[in-house]
């Protein structure tokens, strides 16, 4: 079973894919990671964000695996364990200009098919997982929430890893993430037309992992029985 779970950044995506791999022993798949991997590559080369072509090169050669023994996998970039350094501001930022380049987000969903293919018990988190990548998916929901809980919420985090945070300047850059998220031309931000809506804002995420975990178990229950 593969259960994709979509929505914009501050939704709680990643903690509530995560929760619901743990419960039901499936493999988590955190695709933002790989576009966050990307964009942290490109600032090490120093390369031109705004230059499609450099950033391409750098998605082409850089080996991006996941360590499925752990829980949250680890991420390595190039053999190097960077999952501590993917939630950094700088490496989100970069990564937003990562993820509008076609040919790049190319290459990641060929990578993200594969692991599907080779770990079909999966929980990815995303913002094309359930249009794009895994449209096959059994179960797909989609995350949302309002501007100001989000920006609320990645200023929590930048907090707790010490960064300085200005909580409106955070809600500019989400607002001006979901414009481009929504516009670029392939992959865009979108919610499946055959997934679950779940507005975030001001439901707890256990609630929100417990209703994800329940139709994952009734599904599971359908299949045995039939």
């Amino acid at each position: 079973m593969i259960i994709t779970i979509d929505g914009p950044a501050g939704t709680g995506k990643s903690t509530v894919a995560q929760s619901v791999a743990r419960d039901l022993g499936f493999d988590f798949l955190d695709t933002g990671a790989m576009y966050r991997a990307i964009g942290l590559a490109a600032l090490r080369r120093q390369v031109n964000l705004q230059d499609e072509r450099e950033i391409t090169y750098v998605a082409r050669i850089a080996k991006i695996f996941f360590d499925f023994s752990t829980h949250p996998p680890g991420v390595l970039l190039n053999g190097e364990p960077v999952g501590h350094l993917l939630r950094a501001g700088d490496a989100t930022r970069a990564a937003s200009f990562v993820a509008t380049v076609p040919a790049v987000r190319d290459i990641l969903v060929k990578q993200q098919q594969e692991i599907g293919n080779s770990r079909p018990n999966l929980v990815t988190e995303g913002r094309d997982q359930g249009t794009v990548v895994f449209p096959q998916a059994e179960l797909k929901f989609y995350l949302d929430a309002t501007p100001a809980e989000r920006a609320r919420r990645r200023a929590d985090q930048l907090r707790a890893r010490g960064e300085l945070v200005d909580i409106s300047m955070i809600q500019d850059q989400i607002m001006d993430r979901d414009w481009r998220d929504a516009r670029r031309a392939v992959g865009p931000l979108a919610t499946p037309p055959d997934a679950e809506v779940i507005d975030t804002t001001e439901l707890p995420l256990k609630s929100v992992v417990e209703r994800i975990v329940s139709k994952a178990r009734e599904l599971q229950r359908g299949s045995v029985a039939s």
